[in-house]
C-alpha cells in the first residue's frame, strides 16, 4: 500500500493554489437572518445563475442525484438557476470557489479556513446544527475488536473534562448509525423494508494501538477525517511515515466501506458516518467499531463569494433555513451531512481550526 505523507502533500497544494491568488481573509460575522417566508423575488444586481459546490461526503456518483432537490428548491426561491456540482475532494472546492467557478460551497471547516487563507473572496454564510450541537468531533474505528480495552457494547463516544467516555446511542449528540429520527423523537433506526439497522458498537483504546496497522483517512484537507486526528497522533509521538500504513481514500463513506470491507483494519470520519452505508450494510454498526474521537471541532459551512450581492447572500440562508424545515429536507440532509438546523456562521470560531492548522504546519499561505 502507497504511504503518503500529509504534510507534504498539503504543503504543495497550499504553493500551488498560493500561486494563483493572493491576499488573508478578512474576518466576517454574518448578521442574523430573518425568518423565511415565501419565495424571493430576484433582485436586478443578481445573477441569472450560480453555482452550488459539494465535496464528496458520500459517494461522489451519487452525491450528485441526492442534492438536486435541495437545488430545485434553491432555483425556485432565488428565481434563479442553481447548479450543483460535486468536486473530486475539498481541493477541487477550494480552487473553484477561489477561481470564481463555483459561488457557493459546502465545506467541513478545515476545507474554510485553507479557502479563506487562499482567497480573499471566501465569505462563510452558514453553519450547521445537529440536534442543538455546533460541534462535532472526528471518530476512529476498527474491524478488530482485540483493540479494544473491553468488549464493545452498543454506544457512543463523546468528550468530557476527563477526556472521551462511553454513553448511551440514545444520548450521543450525532445520530448514530442504529438510530433513527421519527415524530416523537430518536428511535431504533429501521429501513424502508422495515429491516433494523445494527446498534452502533463503541469501546475504547489507546490510539496507541493503531501502530503497525493499516489506517483510511478521508481527504488530506479533512478536518474530523485527517487533520484532527493526524495532530493526536503527532502529539502522542506517532510518525505517520513509519508507524503506520495509510491511504487517503476521498470521502467519508469510503473510509467506513474500507473498514467494513476489510480492506483497512482502521479508518477515520465524522461521527456518525457509519450511517452512510447502513441501507445496503444495516450491519455496519456491529462491524464497524468506534474506538477513539477527535477533540471537538466547529461544525461544517456553506461558504458564499463575497462578491455577490448581500441580498442574495441572505437569500440563500433563508432558502437553506426554508428547506430545513420541509420533511423534504430534513430527510436529505440527514441523509448527506445529518443537519438538523443551521446558524449565521462566524470567522472568529475556526480559530481553533486554524491553530490546529498551525501546528501541523499546514497554513494556507
Amino acid at each position: 500500500m502507497k504511504k503518503r505523507s500529509l504534510i507534504t502533500l498539503l504543503i504543495a497544494f497550499a504553493m500551488i493554489v498560493a500561486a494563483c491568488s493572493s491576499g488573508d481573509a478578512d474576518d466576517t460575522t454574518t448578521t442574523q437572518a430573518a425568518a423565511p417566508e415565501t419565495t424571493t423575488t430576484t433582485q436586478a444586481d443578481w445573477p441569472d445563475k450560480i453555482v452550488y459546490g459539494f465535496i464528496p461526503s458520500e459517494q461522489a456518483d451519487t452525491l450528485g442525484d441526492t442534492i438536486q432537490p435541495y437545488m430545485d428548491f434553491l432555483s425556485s426561491e432565488l428565481g434563479i438557476e442553481v447548479e450543483g456540482v460535486v468536486t473530486q475532494d475539498y481541493n477541487g472546492l477550494v480552487v473553484a470557489m477561489g477561481a470564481g467557478q463555483a459561488d457557493v460551497g459546502a465545506f467541513g471547516p478545515f476545507g474554510y479556513v485553507q479557502a479563506a487563507n487562499l482567497y480573499d473572496n471566501i465569505e462563510v454564510l452558514i453553519q450547521s446544527i445537529r440536534f442543538g450541537s455546533a460541534t462535532y468531533h472526528g471518530q476512529w474505528f476498527t474491524n478488530d475488536a482485540s483493540i479494544c480495552d473491553e468488549a464493545p457494547a452498543p454506544g457512543a463516544l463523546e468528550n468530557s473534562a476527563d477526556g472521551p467516555v462511553l454513553v448511551d446511542p440514545f444520548d450521543a449528540v450525532a445520530l448514530q448509525v442504529g438510530i433513527g429520527f421519527g415524530d416523537e423523537g430518536k428511535e431504533p433506526e429501521l429501513l424502508e423494508d422495515g429491516t433494523s439497522v445494527d446498534a452502533g458498537l463503541a469501546c475504547q483504546a489507546s490510539l496507541e494501538k493503531v501502530v503497525g496497522r493499516t489506517v483510511a483517512f478521508t481527504s488530506a484537507t479533512s478536518t474530523s477525517g485527517s487533520v484532527y486526528p493526524s495532530l493526536q497522533l503527532l502529539n502522542l509521538g506517532i510518525d505517520l511515515e513509519n508507524d503506520i500504513t495509510y491511504s487517503y481514500l476521498g470521502s467519508h463513506t469510503d473510509t467506513v466501506a474500507a473498514v467494513y470491507n476489510g480492506d483497512f483494519e482502521i479508518g477515520l470520519s465524522f461521527d456518525d458516518a457509519r450511517r452512510n452505508i447502513r441501507k445496503d450494510s444495516p450491519d455496519v454498526g456491529s462491524k464497524v467499531i468506534v474506538f477513539n474521537i477527535t477533540e471537538e471541532i466547529p461544525n461544517d459551512v456553506v461558504v458564499v463569494n463575497g462578491d455577490l450581492p448581500d441580498s442574495l447572500k441572505q437569500a440563500i440562508y433563508d432558502a437553506t433555513a426554508a428547506f430545513l424545515d420541509s420533511e423534504e429536507g430534513v430527510a436529505l440532509f440527514d441523509e448527506i451531512y445529518g443537519w438538523t438546523d443551521i446558524q449565521p456562521a462566524i470567522d472568529s470560531d475556526f480559530d481553533i481550526v486554524r491553530e490546529a492548522a498551525e501546528k501541523l504546519g499546514i497554513e494556507g499561505d
